[in-house]
């Protein structure tokens, strides 16, 4: 889905082409190229010798081709608004005579650009539409400063839920309603019909309480089925008193269920630039009095009167803009969906490497997130004062999600690694104490053949028992040594006696067939082996490690928005500790965000909780809960924070830690 470019001309100075290319590119707009002097000449005509442009025109200006302006034209009229280049996002003091429309740094990302150049359009196209308003009659009286307050409002939220609540508050509120609704056309491509009404939003004054959404189709049978069909605005005194020549009909059946009258109606259609009917806002009962609640027949009768023109020009008007908008926001929220869809894919993506860690991440993220929730609610304490918005609650999660990112650059080897040797090694050491195996059986085979040839029958008989004997006894102390290499291959705490048995074993050999010596150990097993704890050596912790590392490059590449802007940096200190014992920089408490130190003790509470693993096994929720106490208790972790992760029981976010309990 793409912006639809509001009815203007775009004028970019040439010496901008470059930067603003793939920003235009991505919008799909047509745009005209000028020189700086042919851009000074175009603004000149029109602020100083008073030509008026058949469409507004939003000018991309560098701060450069602002500054001969400056000095020479008091202001920009409302034919023209520009989108500065600027060096910084710092916002200079003639920026608010020039109603510039926005400000974006040279150095910004192409998606930075072309939302910029997008509401800046949008900024254009309000602009002039409200200096229209402002000579039209019908809005003669209305505080602009309200309507500029409405315009700036729509184009600032991105969330559409309440942006379209936003939308029938401040429609009732300039119109005096007591209740309001707006529907969503939803159209079904593969379908010749006209597609449906959605039901999204309901306000009433006087009636309190959820409304249930609902669908109904697009026809002319119903009042806002008719207005979404055929584009007319509906100006009703009395919905109870249609005339009979109507198609639509009112239906009473929320009045009646409700105790509710409904009297006056305005039901506009909200149209966007291409005049494409996308939803509908319908009024009811317009009151004398907005603080009055509509609680008889009688207080309906003294208090609802009918919509005025005034009303219709002024909420169709804002119903143009609203349309646009509400195409921003769903733009914006499928924009969010596809990031998303690739956020998920990529943590799949990792998943897919380590199956045993499948989950992992997204626990994470709804613990730290609801670690973060319990923050907004706290009231008293060191954690009285942060508070997270939106915004900072989803840069949280998207940290959370791609917090093990950077797995993807550590060998496979290392990343699943169960044993303290892999796989193919211990197959060689089976494989060598078979060989052992065979060669002494060979040996005492052949000993006893000879004797059989070159002695007595009963000195042969004898020899055979002396060596069946010795050799019970050499394969038995074999398999003790392979017993215990298994035993100290498992990635648990390596017990002493087997500790000194391994060095012992670093000393055997025998021989192999052709007469060379054969270690039962070799100095790279044995080191491996020796491993006082877990299943990986100091060079592949190290790797294990830098997973830390490659995730917060990975996550420096990615363009993000300015309310995501701190995912990287949040994600690069989930291994740290507050006494700094962490890794990979080894920074301490001043150095690490709160909202890392919310992931780390979330990171440890699942890596401790989660089902078992090759290398460990899952422990008890409340043993979980100690170790972290431990860590507190060391310095390690943020107290108020551990508390706070106990006391709110974030740990109930995820069923791993109740599974393991």
């Amino acid at each position: 889905m793409k912006i639809q470019k509001p009815n203007i001309e775009i004028m970019i100075d040439r010496s901008l082409a470059r930067l603003m290319r793939d920003a235009v590119k991505v919008l799909g707009w047509d745009v005209e190229y000028l020189d700086s002097k042919g851009v000074l000449e175009q603004i000149h005509k029109i602020a100083i010798a008073g030509e008026r442009p058949a469409v507004p025109i939003l000018m991309v200006l560098s701060e450069e081709d602002m500054a001969p302006l400056i000095d020479e034209i008091p202001e920009f009229p409302p034919e023209i608004s520009a989108l500065v280049i600027a060096r910084t996002v710092d916002i200079p003091q003639w920026a608010a005579r020039f109603e510039i429309a926005d400000f974006v740094a040279r150095r910004s990302r192409t998606k930075t650009r072309s939302l910029a150049l997008a509401r800046a359009a949008n900024h254009t196209a309000r602009r002039h539409e409200m200096g229209k308003l402002l000579q039209s009659s019908a809005i003669q009286g209305k505080n602009l400063d309200e309507l500029n307050e409405i315009g700036v409002a729509l184009s600032n939220e991105r969330n559409l839920d309440k942006l379209l609540d936003l939308i029938v508050t401040r429609l009732r509120g300039m119109t005096s309603s007591d209740g309001g609704s707006l529907y969503l056309v939803e159209l079904d491509e593969d379908s010749d019909e006209s597609g449906s009404l959605f039901f999204k939003v309901a306000q009433n004054d006087t009636l309190a309480g959820d409304f249930r959404a609902f669908r109904l189709p697009i026809d002319r049978h119903s009042i806002s089925g008719y207005v979404a069909l055929s584009g007319n605005v509906l100006q009703i005194q009395d919905v109870y008193e249609l005339p009979e020549d109507v198609e639509y009909q009112y239906n009473r059946g929320f009045d009646e269920a409700n105790n509710y009258r409904s009297k006056s109606q305005l039901v506009v259609p909200m149209k966007n630039h291409d005049e494409d009917i996308i939803g509908v806002v319908q009024l009811i009962n317009k009151k004398t009095d907005f603080d009055v609640k509509l609680t008889s027949d009688d207080v309906v009768a003294e208090t609802v009167v009918p919509y005025t023109d005034e009303d219709v020009a002024l909420v169709s008007s804002l119903a143009s803009q609203a349309a646009v908008a509400i195409e921003n926001a769903q733009l914006y929220e499928d924009l969010n969906r596809q990031f998303e869809s690739f956020i998920f894919a990529s943590v799949s993506a990792i998943e897919q490497r380590d199956p045993t860690t499948a989950g992992h991440s997204e626990r994470v993220a709804k613990l730290t997130v609801g670690l973060a929730e319990a923050v907004n609610r706290t009231g008293a304490g060191a954690l009285a004062k942060p508070r997270f918005s939106d915004e900072q609650i989803q840069e949280i999660y998207y940290a959370g999600l791609l917090h093990d990112f950077g797995k993807i650059g550590v060998k496979e080897d290392v990343l699943v690694k169960a044993k303290k040797l892999y796989n193919y090694d211990m197959r060689h050491i089976e494989d060598r104490f078979r060989l052992i195996r065979k060669t002494m059986e060979l040996t005492v085979a052949r000993q006893v053949i000879d004797k059989f040839v070159n002695a007595s029958h009963d000195e042969a008989i004898a020899e055979k028992k002396r060596l069946d004997k010795w050799l019970g006894g050499e394969l038995e102390t074999l398999n003790g040594h392979l017993a215990v290499l298994r035993q100290a291959n498992e990635p648990s705490v390596l017990p002493e006696d087997a500790a000194g048995e391994l060095a012992e074993m670093l000393n055997i050999s025998v021989e192999d067939p052709d007469g060379d010596p054969l270690p039962l150990l070799t100095q790279p097993e044995f080191t491996n082996l020796s491993i006082p704890k877990g299943s990986l050596n100091n060079e592949e912790r190290l790797e294990i490690e830098s997973h830390v590392s490659h995730t917060y490059r990975f996550l420096q590449l990615i363009p993000w928005t300015s309310d995501l802007k701190n995912v990287a940096d949040i994600a690069y200190g989930h291994h740290e500790k507050l006494d700094g014992s962490g890794y990979p920089r080894g920074v301490s408490a001043d150095d690490i965000p709160l909202q890392t130190r919310m992931m780390t003790i979330s990171d440890i509470f699942d890596a401790l909780t989660a089902t078992d693993r090759p290398y460990k096994r899952a422990i008890p929720l409340q043993r979980a809960l100690d170790i972290l106490k431990m860590e507190v208790d060391d310095g390690k972790l943020d107290l108020d924070l551990y508390q706070l992760f106990l006391d709110a029981k974030v740990f109930e976010k995820v069923p791993a830690g109740q599974d393991a309990a």
